[in-house]
């Protein structure tokens, strides 16, 4: 037995060890870019944010002190942090549901109409297409209190519209009116893809049983067959308006009053408008912290479903 074989190994052990090695060493190599990706990108500017959170480090300061706690502490007795948070929370109830509820709509009214479904898919996506930063200027001419197309159609029956976005009332359902326009379309394409993973037999055998009206087919196949679907709809939806940032830095910066104010923009403000970048980080990680939350809230629900 040549020298260079284990006690025991063959030829053949030492290729499939080998072969082992190989795939394993691939393995890595494919996996290590993503790795270093989500090191540069995620996993230190966490600890970065983690680390400052306990300092009260200013940008641009060439000082830094550990204060600990405190940026917490300042946290919790600051109006303007839980007005924003109060406003974020706000607008994701209101423009959750609706996103969603018409992204079903429109997936379900294309897949009913197979001969437009191509030219509706199109015109209900191009809102996603669309730079929100760029659009954000047509909509502050749609809204505006005496030339916007809005107030203008009001008038024509009678109605005097608000001033939208200077309106501490309507400000932030005109901002959620914005997101849905957009996220819509978005939610459509996920509908229409978890709709083609229905098997067609299910409708067939639904008719058998009885169901010929289509909301009894719906409540029978599809609203089951779409549970996944819908749950991952709706917390992609959630994070996205979190994460609401541009409209609000366009059109409102936070206004009237705070009104508009959301943790996003608050922490934006905080680190780059004032400077304060120890207190600006805390707000980062309770920020990150609601996040994960929600995450972790769909992970449950898809072990739940047995997805």
């Amino acid at each position: 037995m040549p020298a260079e074989l284990a006690p025991g190994e063959g030829l053949l052990g030492r290729a499939q060890r080998l072969r082992r090695i190989g795939a394993a060493l691939t393995g890595w190599g494919l996996s290590l870019p993503a790795a270093l990706l989500m090191l540069v990108m995620i996993l230190i500017p966490t600890l970065s944010a983690a680390i400052l959170a306990l300092t009260d480090y200013q940008l641009g300061a060439r000082s830094i002190r550990f204060v600990g706690g405190a940026n917490f502490a300042a946290m919790w007795e600051d109006r303007v942090f839980w007005q924003a948070f109060a406003n974020t929370l706000i607008y994701t109830a209101l423009t959750v549901p609706v996103s969603v509820g018409l992204g079903l709509g429109a997936a379900l009214l294309i897949e009913a109409d197979p001969l437009g479904r191509t030219t509706f898919r199109t015109i209900y996506f191009l809102p996603v297409t669309a730079l929100l930063v760029a659009m954000a200027t047509v909509w502050e001419f749609i809204l505006h209190p005496q030339l916007g197309l809005v107030n203008v159609a009001l008038a024509q029956i009678g109605v005097t519209g608000p001033d939208w976005l200077a309106d501490p009332d309507w400000v932030l359902p005109s901002l959620g009116f914005i997101f849905v326009w957009q996220q819509t379309g978005y939610n459509m394409i996920l509908f229409l893809a978890g709709l083609k993973g229905i098997p067609s037999e299910l409708y067939h055998a639904a008719r058998v049983d009885g169901a010929d009206r289509g909301i009894e087919r719906f409540a029978m196949v599809t609203w089951p067959g779409l549970a996944a679907t819908t749950l991952f709809v709706t917390v992609i939806t959630t994070l996205y308006s979190f994460r609401v940032f541009d409209t609000v830095a366009a059109l409102t910066q936070g206004g009237p009053s705070n009104a508009s104010n959301v943790l996003l923009y608050n922490i934006y403000r905080e680190g780059f408008v004032y400077l304060r970048t120890g207190y600006a980080s805390a707000m980062t990680l309770v920020f990150l912290a609601l996040i994960l939350a929600v995450a972790m809230v769909q992970m449950r629900g898809r072990r739940g479903g047995g997805a």
